[in-house]
């Protein structure tokens, strides 16, 4: 019997603003170990009759590393994301959100997973960065909502 293929997982990430700020945290996943990134994880399979949607997953994912409860989620993007060292292949779908509570602090609730999470100036970001998160940046991407 042939050993099957590893097939891509599905991450939702969640750009966390406040003010010009994003929520970051150092991971300490064996995927890009030690870099900031956003808060977030994996897509579940949710029951027989419906999955977990996207919203669902951004909104339960901050809960569990943060503590905090947010609001007016938004999808922004879709990334493909491999990571040749580590034989995997995430497409991750890139969430936008605010805090219920703009005066509650985050906690580091899976202090397995992560140092702790802290709020970062857009234009002044911590390194190193985890690489998707990077690439986005240096191509451009802006995650605040545009005025029109």
């Amino acid at each position: 019997m042939e050993k099957e293929a590893p097939v891509p997982r599905v991450g939702v990430v969640v750009y966390l603003l406040k003010g010009n700020a994003v929520l970051l945290g150092r991971r300490f996943s064996s995927i890009c170990y030690s870099t900031f990134a956003l808060p977030g994880g994996h897509l579940e399979f949710g029951s027989i009759v419906s999955g977990e949607s996207f919203e669902e997953c951004a909104a339960r994912e901050v809960k569990e590393e943060t503590g905090l409860d947010i609001d007016k989620i938004e999808f922004l993007t879709v990334t493909n994301n491999v990571f040749p060292t580590n034989q995997s292949h995430y497409v991750t779908i890139v969430m936008r959100a605010v805090s219920v509570d703009p005066s509650q602090q985050p906690q580091n609730l899976e202090p397995d997973k992560c140092s702790g999470w802290d709020w970062y100036e857009w234009n002044n970001l911590p390194k190193p960065l985890f690489e998707p998160l990077e690439k986005m940046i240096q191509g451009g991407f802006n995650p605040f909502p545009t005025s029109s």
